[in-house]
């Protein structure tokens, strides 16, 4: 193929209500569907990801204990920004000094005799270590001695929680967001709302203060009984943000809340959220003294994601492309339909195959393994099939085996008739060789006809016949389409109507009646006729045909003949322009 040339796909039309109904309606359905997708995902905008920082400030008194706290006293530094922490119970064990107190009962603390503490042993859930004694905690209990902070902490949480009107507390969280791409940033706390505001679902969306209580029960979960053993809650901010400049107020942050720890009570597992401090001081005696405070509460992990999108040309036209192979699924549902026709269990006259053969073209394909190889066409005179060879030859072309080519399916058979001028084609100007009826001694094994020649390479080792019988070189159509010289002439002149009759030399006149034998036996497909073989005895004949002085001789006479010469228009074999 040429750099210069294009190729496209031929389509074939078919005028049909029902089918063009169901092509319409899958179009119409596809582009319907493509409509939504764009406006509803916003699909022609480019998107960028979201930076965020979150900073948090909890305010509120509670008076519970016998005693005031304030934020200083319910709320714990976070590591990280993006979360804060409320004490809502708390175990507290004051005045506790080193020494040595007994362990508080538990099934490994609990003893009845010496033997069963371990001196020097520190179980990783005591509070200290073992002194190998065995001495009453109560009236009721012994346990092992340890050295320790004494008295140990009660393992007994408190319920209801001490703290548990936490809930009334609030949280502003104040949230920053940048859009690098578009050089967009904005904050959650807008002009309208000011430090009065509650957050409401309904009444205030956009407010940037939470009451505990709410947040919680936005979760469905109950702020009391989450806070005797804590836990852990999600607050997400989602930001959608459409940065068209058509759209008004396209940046604001939507806010859920769920529950994100384990709330199944397991004692194995240690359920809920808590952790342990202490407040250290000196005593008269300038001994060191502590108070430890187990502070159970309910952690809040702030969570901002979402993307910004702002319309791009570019993002369009890649949609558009991507969805415009689903105008495919009308022509493919279609082909299906009119293309379910199998010889093996339909009806030869259906018309599925009407259908079948109009769409599709079907030719035996060439063997992968030995495609690089030259590919040959054969045809028989006593066979009605087209022979394709597409094997390395090991022997003679007449007798390698090949696939088989209906000639009607390959072929584009063109009439051939006789012109006009009854002169045309008369045997007496090239005079054919005749050979003996019975097989001569001459004949090469591979021979049918009788009249071939010998030849060295395989590939030219062809008969007219697959079986034995008269050459086709006796026949009157090869003399009148092969060896007519008017009719050679005169295919010449009619592809260069400006030739000169005496500059016409064997070798091209010998082409020119192969390429006629081609034609005659193959058809005028071009396809078919690139790789057709000529057969040794009409190869022979053709030679003999153009033999120098013969040539020559007859132009001579042809140029003296008075007879008039024929119109090669008139020939049905002439109106189709020879290649």
């Amino acid at each position: 193929m040429s750099l210069c040339e294009y190729t496209t796909q031929k389509d074939l039309r078919i005028r049909s209500v029902p089918l063009s109904t169901l092509k319409w309606v899958i179009s119409t359905g596809v582009l319907i569907y493509m409509c939504v997708i764009l406006i509803s995902e916003k699909r022609y905008q480019k998107k960028d990801s979201i930076i965020s920082s979150v900073h948090t400030k909890v305010k509120g008194v509670l008076d519970a204990d016998s005693r005031i706290w304030d934020s200083a006293e319910y709320t714990m530094p976070s590591l990280g920004g993006t979360s804060f922490f409320v004490v809502t119970n708390i175990i507290k064990t004051e005045n506790q000094k080193e020494g040595r107190c007994p362990e508080f009962p538990s099934p490994k603390s609990i003893c009845s005799r010496d033997d069963i503490c371990k001196n020097g042993h520190a179980d990783p859930q005591s509070n200290g270590i073992q002194t190998g004694k065995c001495i009453p905690y109560n009236s009721t209990n012994k346990t092992c001695e340890i050295r320790a902070w004494c008295p140990v902490e009660s393992k007994r949480t408190p319920d209801p929680a001490i703290l548990r009107s936490a809930e009334n507390l609030t949280v502003l969280i104040k949230n920053n967001i940048h859009f690098a791409a578009f050089n967009y940033t904005t904050k959650n706390i807008l002009p309208e709302y000011n430090v009065s505001c509650i957050y409401n679902k309904v009444t205030a969306p956009q407010c940037p203060i939470f009451r505990l209580g709410d947040i919680l029960k936005e979760a469905g979960e109950n702020f009391s009984q989450v806070a005797i053993l804590g836990g852990v809650m999600g607050i997400e901010i989602n930001w959608k943000c459409d940065l068209d400049r058509w759209v008004h107020h396209g940046c604001r942050p939507k806010y859920s809340f769920r529950r994100l720890d384990d709330k199944v009570v397991d004692e194995r597992l240690f359920p809920g959220l808590n952790f342990r401090f202490a407040r250290y001081y000196k005593s008269q005696d300038q001994s060191e003294l502590r108070t430890l405070i187990k502070a159970y509460g309910i952690r809040f992990d702030i969570q901002v994601y979402g993307t910004g999108g702002q319309f791009s040309w570019f993002e369009l036209v890649i949609f558009i492309g991507s969805y415009l192979s689903y105008f495919g699924l009308a022509t493919i549902l279609i082909d299906l339909l009119i293309s379910q026709y199998y010889k093996s269990c339909c009806h030869s006259k259906s018309g599925q195959r009407y259908y079948d053969e109009q769409k599709y073209d079907q030719i035996s394909g060439p063997n992968i393994l030995t495609s690089c190889l030259e590919l040959k066409f054969v045809s028989f005179v006593d066979q009605d099939d087209i022979i394709m060879v597409d094997k390395k030859l090991n022997k003679s072309l007449q007798e390698t085996k090949g696939r088989r080519i209906q000639r009607g399916k390959c072929t584009d058979n063109v009439a051939l008739t006789q012109p006009e001028d009854s002169t045309v084609g008369e045997p007496e100007h090239f005079p054919v060789t005749t050979r003996a009826s019975n097989k001569s001694s001459e004949s090469p094994s591979w021979c049918r006809c009788l009249k071939c020649v010998k030849e060295k390479m395989p590939e030219n080792q062809l008969c007219c016949r697959y079986e034995r019988g008269e050459c086709i070189t006796n026949s009157v159509m090869f003399k009148k389409l092969v060896l007519s010289r008017n009719m050679l002439v005169y295919l010449l002149q009619y592809n260069n109507p400006l030739l000169n009759i005496h500059s016409i030399g064997s070798k091209q006149l010998a082409q020119c009646a192969e390429k006629q034998y081609i034609r005659w036996r193959f058809g005028s497909n071009k396809d078919i006729m690139d790789f057709a073989k000529v057969p040794s005895c009409c190869k022979h004949e053709i030679k003999n045909m153009c033999d120098k002085s013969t040539c020559e001789t007859s132009f001579q006479d042809m140029d003296k003949s008075p007879k008039s010469s024929p119109d090669p228009l008139k020939g049905s074999l002439l109106k189709h322009q020879y290649q």
